[in-house]
């Protein structure tokens, strides 16, 4: 009867562990360990250890980490770091994590999901500095913009950083690729920002850029709003001296010195408004741009025109549960404290009332009323 073949072991000649580099001459595991250094140590689940590549085939990854056997890397595992481990060969350095210290095999088995996240974080931080772009796919969009997967990281594509070719369109765009570059890195809060815009409308950029270098804090510019939010409009100015047009925002507290809770009521997309810049952000490329400041604040100097007791007439604009407030001319407003109402008098928004000057506080735009009675009630002060 014929011998039964022995089944080859695993080739070994190729590694670069030290090991096998230096076991010429040696008889016992103890001159091993003396002449290498090594110290086998007894491994815990949840243990980070830094290991050096062997070997890698297409099943597992062997790493040498100084131990009795060597770590392995397979299965799910192997799956979970597949881009990573594309970049790796023989003799690098990597840290693993263990995940079971010993099999019925006696392997020692690990993961490399933590070193992936480490690496894929490096790469993104890379790509902030060089402004490489890289290749992600979309997921989920909503209203601020689209959920993407780049090497099964979760990063973020906000709707002001599409070209114009793109936006309204990101429910088309789950399960595309598109090419982006990275905007803003951070690993505490695992947030990752895209910007498609910055390769789609690249020379555009550049152009806008140039034209921002033009701007000045305190310009004056006569704009087109290009579109109202909840929050306050836009509006499409263009530099002197420069064809390409600047977009900012109004904000709604920017508007005017009264306040405004409505702006569709006063604006429509297409007016024509004047402008100030506030402030110019470089990285966006955005203006913060005002209206309220062309025109003088009603605060300055206003305890000249209203000093104690002077007596007024003004209108009811706001019930509150701490009393009413008065508009007294437009931008200035008091406050008639409940504790000043009787309780008999009903007071509503449109009302026309009689008050006199309690107080008046500039620094904080406060001003105190009380109402003027024929007949003050008992402890009315």
């Amino acid at each position: 009867m014929a011998s039964k073949t022995k089944k080859p072991a695993r080739k070994t000649s190729n590694r670069k562990s030290v090991k096998t580099s230096v076991r010429g001459g040696l008889e016992t595991m103890e001159q091993l360990l003396t002449q290498s250094g090594y110290q086998l140590r007894g491994w815990q689940r949840g243990d980070l250890v830094e290991g050096i590549l062997v070997e890698k085939t297409k099943s597992a990854l062997y790493l040498d980490i100084g131990g009795k056997s060597e770590g392995m890397v397979i299965d799910r595992e192997l799956k979970a770091a597949r881009d990573f481990i594309k970049e790796l060969k023989a003799g690098d350095k990597v840290a693993a994590v263990i995940t079971q210290v010993e099999n019925d095999k006696g392997q020692t088995l690990m993961s490399l999901k933590r070193a992936a996240f480490e690496s894929l974080w490096s790469e993104f931080e890379k790509k902030l500095k060089t402004g490489e772009t890289l290749k992600v796919q979309g997921r989920e969009a909503n209203k601020g913009g689209l959920i993407v997967s780049v090497k099964g990281f979760q990063g973020f594509i906000p709707t002001s950083q599409f070209g114009a070719h793109l936006k309204g369109k990101l429910d088309s765009l789950i399960g595309k690729t598109l090419e982006v570059k990275v905007t803003e890195v951070n690993r505490e809060k695992n947030r990752l920002i895209l910007s498609e815009r910055e390769v789609s409308e690249a020379a555009l950029l550049k152009d806008q850029e140039k034209a921002l270098k033009k701007v000045k804090v305190g310009d004056v510019f006569s704009g087109e709003i290009t579109g109202v939010m909840p929050f306050g409009f836009f509006v499409k100015v263009i530099p002197k001296g420069s064809e390409i047009s600047l977009e900012g925002l109004v904000h709604i507290s920017e508007v005017s010195w009264e306040k405004v809770d409505d702006l569709s009521k006063f604006y429509e997309q297409g007016d024509e408004v004047k402008v100030r810049v506030l402030s110019i952000d470089q990285k966006s490329g955005k203006l913060n741009l005002s209206i309220k400041q062309l025109i003088p604040d009603p605060w300055e100097g206003i305890e000249k025109e209203y000093s104690p007791d002077a007596q007024i007439k003004g209108e009811v604009v706001k019930v509150v549960p701490f009393g009413v407030l008065v508009k007294l001319k437009p931008g200035i407003e008091g406050l008639i404290h409940i504790s000043k109402i009787p309780v008999e008098q009903s007071i509503k928004v449109g009302d026309k009332v009689n008050c006199f000057i309690e107080s008046v506080d500039p620094e904080h735009r406060r001003i105190s009323l009380g109402l003027v009675l024929k007949k003050k009630p008992v402890g009315y002060k």
